[in-house]
């Protein structure tokens, strides 16, 4: 596509979604409702049913208050994200998904950190903004969306005014992106595999793609294709990304030509190299099929069946001159 086309994706005036008067209007019920789904818990596939308003937690080990493992202003990320004062990054810890392969299951798989209650998690969010990043970005948030959504609603009546984004695994619930429809700008899921075995038996999750497929499609709906301001930054849409791992590029392929046919073949897409055997991997002979980076070629024959389906918006390390 020429550039031409990547400026129908650009806007000239932006304001957070949840600064709309009917959004605001509705921050204390909906508030309300994220709570009363922690009693029975559903808010994720595993569909526990535990109490967690009495600190009763099953799969995630998460009751009452979130932990946070860390906050900070993020120069990792996407340049669409990063940009030149960073991402503010909320990594919440004990992830619902447990991979086998994950390099940071020292946070993602224990309950790491500080428990922090909404008022604190809200400060954080407001010192983030006072660092002057380009956004906040809540990494890990799936076993924690009513918390979240309380600390949203204390950090907007106190003055927050960035773009929030919502950076998951994608083993997320609909009852969950119906609590956040309204709040989130941006969702950045990552759609790892097409296959439920490989789901199964890589991450105990072989409902994984059905339930990927279930909430992306949601999320394109409340969002649409991502779309940048004129300085580059990303305000408002869809960005998936997608780890390349070894031995999969058949997958990989069904899910760009499922991202080019049945959400937009505007998608903006990340196709990630950096996969390195971690965890459960390293060493294991039960993971010998994963149990290296991916080569170049499997990389580009990724990238190739992205083309071949039509995406063509990629993420492009470039870097800003601001």
């Amino acid at each position: 596509m020429t550039e031409a086309h990547e400026e129908t994706f650009r806007i000239d005036h932006f304001q957070p979604c949840y600064l709309a008067s009917s959004v605001g209007d509705t921050l204390t019920a909906r508030v309300e409702q994220a709570l009363k789904a922690l009693s029975n818990c559903s808010m994720c596939p595993r569909d526990c049913a535990a109490d967690r308003l009495n600190d009763d937690s099953h799969f995630c080990g998460i009751g009452r208050h979130a932990f946070v493992s860390s906050a900070f202003p993020h120069l990792g990320e996407e340049d669409c994200l990063r940009g030149w004062r960073g991402s503010g990054t909320i990594f919440f810890s004990s992830c619902n998904l447990r991979c086998v392969f994950c390099q940071n299951s020292d946070i993602s798989h224990y309950s790491a950190g500080q428990e922090l209650d909404a008022k604190a998690i809200a400060e954080v969010m407001l010192k983030l903004q006072e660092l002057e990043c380009h956004n906040i970005n809540l990494v890990t948030p799936s076993q924690v969306v009513p918390q979240t959504v309380e600390a949203l609603a204390v950090a907007i009546n106190r003055g927050l005014n960035l773009p929030v984004v919502y950076n998951t695994s994608a083993y997320d619930s609909l009852t969950s992106l119906c609590q956040l429809d309204g709040l989130i700008d941006i969702y950045m899921p990552d759609f790892k595999f097409w296959e439920s075995d490989t789901a199964e038996r890589l991450c105990n999750a072989e409902d994984y793609p059905q339930r990927a497929r279930e909430v992306i499609r949601e999320m394109h709906r409340q969002v649409g294709d991502l779309q940048m301001k004129r300085d580059g930054l990303a305000c408002r849409g869809l960005l998936v990304r997608h780890l390349v791992m070894p031995n999969q590029v058949s997958q990989s392929a069904a899910i760009m030509n499922w991202l080019a046919t049945e959400i937009s073949k505007d998608t903006f897409i990340n196709i990630m190299p950096q996969y390195r055997p971690a965890h459960d991997v390293r060493g294991d002979a039960r993971y010998a099929e994963i149990n290296r980076p991916p080569t170049h070629d499997e990389v580009d024959q990724v990238y190739d069946a992205a083309r071949s389906a039509g995406l063509w918006r990629f993420d492009q390390r470039t870097g800003f001159s601001i």
